[in-house]
């Protein structure tokens, strides 16, 4: 299997995982947005709570130029390291929520 597809797979995998939890909230469903034909793939909260309006993307990966993107992480898990540890090596990780300057003091890719 190519790396892209390995990645592809192992980000696919432990989103699905993470929609399974799902919201505590009946009212609130955890979508799974998968576009695998650019690489893009995203849980969405999307609901209501309290006569309020909940909707938006509480987990962001991309697969671009080979690594791993971690564009947006709103869980309390360390969701680099969970990816690590299903097989994609630090170095082709890419914390893409901090800025390019703080990317060299994290043990992952700067780009």
């Amino acid at each position: 299997m190519d790396k892209l597809a390995q990645y592809s797979e192992i980000v696919q995998k432990l989103l699905r995982e993470y929609a399974e939890i799902g919201s505590p909230d009946s009212d609130i469903e955890t979508q799974i947005v998968f576009d695998t034909e650019r690489h893009h793939y995203q849980l969405m909260n999307v609901g209501w709570k309290n006569q309020r309006r909940v909707y938006g993307c509480f987990l962001h990966i991309d697969i671009k130029d080979g690594k791993v993107w971690l564009q947006h992480n709103g869980t309390e898990s360390e969701v680099a390291e969970e990816l690590a540890n299903l097989g994609i090596p630090k170095q082709d990780i890419v914390i893409g929520f901090h800025s390019p300057f703080k990317r060299q003091f994290t043990d992952y890719a700067v780009s």
